[in-house]
């Protein structure tokens, strides 16, 4: 199913997206996080409500406004899991700091000669994150607004797992069952204040937090349809023209990985987030280029769909 939370009149609701663009109501959930720790029983009554749906309860897609899926997640973590994100991230951070020198391309060299750029060994022994405010999360086709304290503002093509069944200290054989499902995930971030703040190793902070900093959307499609969630094809559009493109199946790191690393005992609850990272190529950074005001991203990941946003 593809699973949605939206608008109608002033009613916020959860429903199924249809394949030929209507919304389904799905009145028995008050929320999409009570559908996701309803489990397989709550999955099989929504199956069942929108299968026997009525004209009273349909709406063209058109006529209603989506929200984010989980309009305010019970935790979020982020993941760095492409390895060429990370590689080409470090490369321009050279790039940038090179070009302030009277010769930048000896610059340059000295700099990856010194290691400080150099992927960290801990990166390849266990997943890296951090946790992103849950407060900060905005859906599809919703305007973000540049933060005031930021003249560098990036996107991030990523998507998430939302996990749907509670464990502690899961196998990783078995982590796949605690997937309720997968949604695309917008990590915008401002470049120039993550810049500053990582140099006091703790972060990142205000360089990802600020409203709607975290886009989720514009549905989460449950593990079932989605398949095999390594071979999706990510793309990212500014303004109509295509910057960036990977796959998933790139991922150094897995969701079963993160699963079964977090979970080293702590637990995981139904609902929360856990994202990707960066694809490779999948952000300005990597390209040497940065979104400008009044731009429009959009994000497409297979089977899941597209999330749009207009940074204001």
């Amino acid at each position: 199913m593809k699973l949605v939370t939206f608008r109608s009149g002033k009613n916020e609701q959860v429903g199924a997206l249809t394949d030929d663009g209507q919304v389904v109501e799905l009145p028995a959930f008050a929320s999409m996080e009570a559908l996701i720790a309803g489990g397989e029983r709550a999955l099989d009554t929504a199956r069942e409500l929108a299968a026997k749906c009525q004209d009273d309860s349909t709406h063209p897609l058109d006529s209603v406004q989506l929200l984010a899926p989980l309009p305010c997640p019970p935790q979020m973590r982020d993941f760095l899991c492409f390895e060429k994100h990370l590689r080409q991230a470090f490369d321009a951070m050279i790039m940038t700091r090179a070009a302030q020198a009277d010769e930048p391309e000896e610059e340059a060299q000295k700099l990856r000669d010194s290691g400080q750029f150099d992927i960290p060994e801990i990166w390849y022994r266990q997943p890296t994150y951090y946790k992103c405010n849950r407060f900060a999360v905005t859906g599809p086709d919703t305007d973000v607004v540049w933060p005031g304290y930021s003249n560098v503002i990036d996107y991030e093509l990523e998507f998430a797992a939302v996990i749907g069944k509670r464990g502690t200290d899961i196998p990783r054989d078995q982590a796949a069952d605690h997937i309720f499902g997968y949604t695309i995930f917008n990590d915008f971030s401002a470049r120039d204040a993550q810049a500053v703040e990582m140099e006091g190793r703790l972060g990142p902070a205000k360089g990802k937090d600020f409203d709607g900093a975290n886009v989720l959307g514009p549905c989460i499609v449950t593990a079932d349809e989605i398949g095999n969630p390594y071979e999706l094809e990510m793309t990212a559009r500014i303004n109509g023209e295509e910057w960036s493109r990977g796959n998933s199946r790139d991922m150094y790191y897995t969701f079963e990985d993160l699963i079964a690393y977090v979970t080293q005992s702590e637990t995981l609850h139904p609902g929360e987030v856990l994202g990707s990272g960066t694809v490779g190529n999948g952000c300005g950074l990597e390209l040497g280029k940065f979104l400008q005001r009044g731009d429009t991203v959009e994000l497409e990941v297979d089977k899941i769909g597209v999330l749009r946003n207009r940074v204001t």
